[in-house]
């Protein structure tokens, strides 16, 4: 250990840079347009004030709850995030071990630097996940699954938010792309299935103007369950009528996300969405979130507006780019602390504590 080892995630973020190119710090760090959503996801957790019980024994705090019927340590899951071997070579890899170490779920990407196959492989004392979009070629998605199936992930996450490509502004100045020997790795058997050098222009949004197919709709998803018996998670739900057909549809749970502010800016914070979302689903299924999450308050404040858990993104990535798999842990255990203390302090022994009664709703004013 050194003294100016990062004490919290926002310090992570600030020394980051150092480690990362240019053109990986312009793509993880931003958001769409103008990066108003991106901002607000922060703002809107900072908004919301806490209402501490006093005189409760939390002389032992216990983390631990239920995603999908299945146990984890503590309610914070890594969520799914696109080519992490920018910020280290062992990418994915890394990351994986670090939420297997801390007993918690690791989304892996469709857009890895690493294959599903190989991050199989990283022991596992919880659950992987598997992010996907709807390709054009409904062969590819198909193909994907079966080998999600076969690697055995335990649920498919299937992002509903990215029809088209956000504008993101700077990987555009950028000309992003991927750099010499780095590929999407669980695509790399697939002819013409690269993020190509586009003159003017971000290599990830020719990817996805090409491959992903803004047609989807929600027979997509009955689709998508006649391929699997494996749980649907519905990613990137802003609205309480598409969170309510979404479990009608048959998903098992729904993340509250505006995709990091990286899709539609101007889209609501995630906190703010969350309440409607908890209403509409109720007991038919769960409901997580991300977005804007850097402290243990944040997720008190999540978990007692209905949340299940939270997804944790781009502090993730931070810790990847300053040490591997160790700052992933780090980052995941600084929050895991921070939570553990916040719950202390609010009067709540265990998860099952966190309620509504500890979050002071925002009065909003709507003007007609």
């Amino acid at each position: 250990m050194t003294n100016n080892k990062p004490i919290n995630l926002l310090e992570y973020e600030v020394i980051a840079p150092q480690h990362l190119s240019q053109m990986a710090l312009d793509y993880y760090a931003s958001g769409a347009g103008d990066e108003v959503t991106l901002r607000s996801n922060r703002t809107a957790f900072e908004a919301l004030k806490l209402r501490p019980r006093m005189l409760v024994d939390v002389s032992q705090r216990d983390l631990s709850t239920e995603i999908l019927g299945e146990p984890v340590s503590m309610p914070i899951l890594v969520a799914p995030m696109a080519f992490q071997c920018l910020a280290h070579p062992e990418g994915e890899i890394a990351t994986a071990k670090a939420a297997a170490a801390l007993g918690t779920v690791m989304i892996l990407s469709t857009m890895s630097t690493k294959s599903l196959e190989e991050v199989a492989q990283v022991p596992q004392h919880t659950n992987q996940w598997f992010q996907l979009y709807i390709h054009r070629d409904r062969a590819l998605t198909r193909a994907l699954v079966e080998r999600a199936e076969a690697a055995r992930f335990t649920a498919l996450c299937l992002t509903v938010d990215a029809p088209l490509l956000g504008s993101r502004e700077r990987d555009r100045r950028n000309q992003f792309t991927l750099p010499s020997g780095m590929e999407l790795a669980n695509l790399a058997t697939m002819a013409d299935l690269k993020i190509p050098k586009t003159a003017g222009e971000s290599g990830l949004l020719s990817y996805f103007a090409q491959q992903i197919d803004p047609g989807v709709t929600w027979r997509d998803v009955e689709w998508l369950h006649s391929l699997t018996s494996l749980p649907i998670v519905v990613k990137g739900i802003l609205r309480g009528d598409d969170a309510l057909r979404a479990v009608e549809y048959g998903a098992k749970a729904v993340i509250v996300s505006n995709h990091g502010g990286r899709q539609l800016d101007g889209a609501i914070a995630t906190i703010d969405a969350l309440p409607e979302i908890v209403a509409a689903v109720g007991d038919k299924g769960q409901v997580l979130i991300d977005g804007g999450i850097r402290r243990g308050t944040d997720i008190l404040k999540a978990l007692a507006l209905g949340a299940k858990a939270v997804l944790l993104g781009r502090p993730v990535l931070w810790g990847l780019a300053l040490q591997g798999e160790a700052g992933v842990h780090h980052v995941l255990q600084l929050l895991r602390d921070e939570l553990e203390l916040a719950m202390g302090l609010s009067g709540c022994a265990s998860i099952q504590d966190i309620d509504s009664s500890l979050v002071k709703l925002r009065r909003i004013e709507i003007g007609l």
